[in-house]
């Protein structure tokens, strides 16, 4: 621990001069989604819809089971609900095993439990033999404000490590109804994200006839200025600062890519080959290890570097606990900041203001 961060840790926390009470609190995962229908526990009755037509689908939690949507389940399907308790390992081990007996096993904690505590599990008795385990963590990125315990900001990092593992972030309820399902069919392991509780409706409004499909992704919107390449919440925000940038004369397409390993390069290279004046990556993660990385290799790898590529995601850094809110709009996650630097990239560019 720097100096500098023993300090701010041990001196009490005063409140500045005239800053506005914020009462947010901490827990709650909300997305500042203003204007979107919102869907209660979207993950949970997937589930279940799932279970009704599977009998090998199982429910796995580490004591988590209201936190991450799965007492929906656990309420429709009791006698196959498992409670492990606060131990990641078993969890994870207890899944790998029902799986290697033909059962369908989902496994839920926060995401930063499986990155950190079970990691070793993961590899050796799920990704390693390559069982149909599907683990479905809570917390992703900074969705909560509980600070460094809790936030799970190099997760994609890691595992987009595992050889064979497929990583799924999804952006909203559109996506985590239309996840299930496909990831159940999917033979191997699967990493999703999870957004929890009441999900914003995003991606259908935009346009209507989205579908999740593994392993694909979706341009969502044209424009001729920049391509925000985005995952996971981030693509809420990126059709949201782009609605926003229209109205100045910029022109912004979004590419959404819920599924970040394996990429959709064939969209991908198609999209980028357009040669927009500006490319920027948007990520709910560090920008160390994540989408941003990804994409950048697999454009230098194509030879399809575009004239000028800008990353938005989380510093290399543990980040401040506090209300979520505030922490996006310092950490550059929030509609006006994304604005405000995809702005800046094109006037530094050259770009000319309508």
């Amino acid at each position: 621990m720097s100096p500098e961060s023993a300090r701010r840790d041990c001196e009490p926390r005063r409140p500045q001069p005239n800053a506005p009470v914020l009462r947010t609190a901490a827990m709650i995962a909300s997305l500042d989604a203003e204007g979107y229908e919102l869907v209660e526990a979207p993950f949970g009755h997937a589930l279940v819809d799932l279970a009704g037509k599977d009998p090998r689908v199982l429910g796995l939690t580490a004591d988590l089971a209201k936190y991450t949507d799965l007492h929906i389940f656990a309420a429709a399907f009791p006698d196959r609900f498992y409670q492990m308790g606060m131990a990641e390992q078993l969890l994870f081990g207890a899944a790998a095993g029902l799986a290697r007996e033909g059962f369908l096993p989902f496994a839920t904690t926060y995401a930063v439990f499986a990155a950190r505590r079970a990691y070793d599990f993961i590899a050796m008795q799920i990704a390693e033999p390559g069982l149909a385990v599907k683990m479905v963590c809570a917390l992703p990125g900074l969705t909560t404000g509980y600070g460094p315990s809790h936030q799970a900001t190099e997760d994609l990092a890691i595992f987009r490590g595992l050889p064979d593992l497929v990583v799924v972030d999804p952006c909203d309820a559109d996506d985590i109804l239309g996840m299930v399902p496909e990831i159940a069919a999917h033979p191997g392991p699967v990493y999703a994200r999870l957004l929890r509780g009441r999900v914003p409706r995003v991606l259908t409004r935009h346009c209507p006839d989205y579908r999740f499909v593994l392993g694909k992704g979706r341009l969502l919107r044209e424009g001729a200025d920049v391509l925000a390449v985005s995952t996971g919440l981030m693509t809420m925000r990126a059709l949201d600062a782009a609605s926003l940038l229209a109205e100045e004369g910029i022109g912004m397409a979004v590419l959404h890519l819920p599924t970040v390993k394996p990429l959709d390069r064939e969209l991908l290279l198609a999209e980028a080959g357009r040669r927009r004046p500006l490319l920027v990556v948007m990520e709910n993660h560090s920008v160390v290890g994540g989408l941003g990385e990804a994409v950048a290799r697999l454009l230098l790898e194509a030879g399809a570097v575009p004239e000028r590529f800008r990353h938005i995601g989380l510093p290399d850094a543990f980040l401040e606990a506090g209300a979520l809110p505030t922490l996006h709009d310092r950490y550059g996650l929030s509609v006006k900041r994304v604005a405000e630097r995809i702005r800046q990239w094109l006037v530094g560019g050259g770009r000319t203001s309508p």
